[in-house]
């Protein structure tokens, strides 16, 4: 069981590397638009860097917070700026999460989840409505909460938190940057999509795809 889950974890980051990759010029571009027009590729960086160190782990005695560890040290060691320690911190707290339940059933997908929005809002001490990546894990942690507390099944869950993670993001481009680089611009920063939260999505997106059949495991 624990097997499993640490090689569907592994395949879950290889998961969001490709697509981030697929979405890096999209990303690129949204942050030139308010920040350093690097936000694509330093998300590329780093979860690559992820699915390199994961590769070379063994996986038959690996355990799922161990993957979580790993991936947290291989981010913010390819990623200096903002972005490496709000993930890392994400991934720490996932990782602690797992310690307790090796296991990937719906309820610790839920408490992971809300363990990395955690460890995010804790590095960052960003808030709803700073025009950041929160205000895509937010929407996406309460939805999940919320579906879980309703009696849905995996995929209806995962389906509504990544709808709700896609409708936070698209709503930063009715709010004026708090944090971040994109700060500076005040009200200039209006319009626009925050990168951040679009590549929390993108995230997101990629762990629904590994994850909605490993409720059982």
């Amino acid at each position: 069981m624990t097997v499993d889950a640490a090689r569907v974890l592994s395949r879950m980051f290889s998961d969001i590397s490709v697509a981030i990759d697929a979405e890096k010029d999209r990303l690129t571009a949204l942050d030139g638009a308010i920040g350093d027009a690097d936000h694509g590729i330093t998300m590329s960086l780093g979860f690559n860097a992820v699915k390199t160190e994961l590769s070379g782990m063994d996986l038959d005695i690996a355990t799922a917070s161990s993957v979580f560890t790993s991936a947290a040290s291989a981010f913010l060691n390819a990623v200096g700026a903002s972005t490496g320690p709000l993930y890392a911190s994400a991934f720490l707290k996932a990782a602690k999460i797992m310690e307790a339940d090796q296991s990937l059933s719906l309820a610790n997908q839920v408490a992971m989840i809300e363990a990395m929005t955690a460890g995010i809002q804790e590095r960052g001490k960003g808030q709803r409505g700073d025009k950041t990546m929160l205000d895509a894990w937010f929407p996406a942690t309460e939805a999940a909460i919320k579906a879980q507390s309703g009696g849905a099944d995996a995929a209806t869950m995962w389906t509504d938190l990544t709808d709700a993670a896609a409708a936070g993001a698209s709503a930063t481009r009715s709010m004026v940057a708090a944090r971040g680089r994109a700060a500076r611009l005040g009200e200039r920063s209006l319009g626009h999509m925050d990168p951040g939260a679009a590549s929390a999505v993108i995230i997101l997106q990629a762990m629904m795809k590994s994850l909605v059949d490993a409720s059982s495991l």
